[in-house]
């Protein structure tokens, strides 16, 4: 029987990880890096699953065996291939007989492997807790600023032996706006962000400040996990300021793609009563002449200057512009310095 080990973070550098669940269950979330080769498929554990409620483990384990064995020798080719002698760690949901089974086939055909002890759900403990109170071994930074600033492009330019940055809008997909989903793909279920948001402040060295955008509590379709918000607030606070033309510009830049026409236009349609009659129609308009500038000036104007930051009731530890990118990183440098 292969031997049990608890989650050590260590081992997602040193082993290849297999994920024996389902393919729904790891669509929801999975360890970082994991790979999925799934025992059953989504349908299979539903009927096993039912006939171990109706007539008991036996016979729900023997059709689970004349469901999968014929695959057994595809399994161990696929992890073996994506190994590449490193060992192998295996799971399931909580450490039980899928993860068991995978592991005993790699034994008998020599291939070395662990259990990890309490499966996916002792891992998901793990990142529960982390955000629970969420403590970090370095500074925190959190930029500030009116819509179309330039903050996410900012932060994406920051060199990375000086800062760590951790993109929490790319993470969960959604700009956190009206717009905010445009071009950036299906958002991930609120377990598989909170996984990479853990897996990205893990990762962060020891030796230089971590720096994030200002996120209300929910992004999008997910939510900031555990006290992260309250940290956020708590931490070095930056405003970040730009003129309304600068903003004009960057949004256009952005938005003004063929292939944003219609989700922009059902996007303004969720704002509508927010906006109001006559500031929807005009919209409306400049949007069907696809006049990127004119709608962008509208909606900071009508929409985001009036929704977002309308009261601050913070002071910043510093403010830096974001017309010049260079400069603002240099000013940067000293409200950090202040603040270390």
């Amino acid at each position: 029987m292969a031997r049990t080990i608890p989650f050590d973070p260590s081992l997602l550098e040193t082993h290849c990880i297999i994920d024996a669940r389902t393919p729904l269950e790891f669509a929801e979330d999975h360890l970082p890096g994991a790979i999925n080769v799934p025992i059953l498929t989504d349908a299979e554990r539903v009927e096993i699953g039912t006939l171990y409620k109706q007539q008991g483990p036996q016979i729900a384990r023997i059709r689970g065996l004349e469901l999968t064995c014929h695959r057994f020798p595809a399994i161990v080719a696929t992890i073996a291939e994506a190994a590449q002698g490193r060992p192998t760690l295996v799971y399931c949901w909580r450490g039980g007989l899928r993860s068991e089974s995978i592991a005993m086939l790699l034994e008998m055909t020599g291939y070395p492997v662990v259990k990890l002890a309490g499966g996916y759900k002792s891992f998901r403990t793990i990142v529960s807790a982390f955000f629970e109170s969420v403590s970090l071994p370095v500074q925190l930074v959190v930029l500030h600023g009116m819509t179309g600033s330039g903050k996410t492009e900012f932060l994406q330019q920051l060199p990375q032996e000086r800062y760590t940055t951790i993109d929490l809008e790319g993470l969960a997909r959604h700009r956190g706006s009206a717009f905010g989903s445009l071009g950036l793909g299906e958002q991930p279920p609120q377990k598989r962000f909170e996984t990479l948001l853990w897996d990205a402040f893990r990762k962060a060295p020891t030796d230089r400040p971590i720096v994030v955008e200002g996120e209300s509590k929910r992004i999008g379709r997910v939510n900031l996990p555990g006290d992260l918000h309250e940290v956020m607030a708590a931490s070095t606070k930056v405003w970040c300021t730009v003129s309304v033309a600068t903003r004009v510009k960057r949004l256009s830049a952005e938005y003004a793609k063929e292939e944003y026409r219609q989700p922009m236009a059902e996007a303004l349609e969720r704002i509508k009563k927010k906006l109001g009659g006559p500031q929807y129609e005009e919209l409306q308009r400049k949007l069907a002449a696809w006049d990127i500038p004119g709608v962008a000036q509208d909606l900071i104007e009508q929409y985001y200057d009036k929704l977002y930051y309308r009261v601050r009731k913070w002071e910043p530890q510093g403010t830096i512009s974001l017309e010049d990118y260079q400069q603002a990183e240099e000013e940067l440098a000293k409200i950090c310095g202040e603040e270390s």
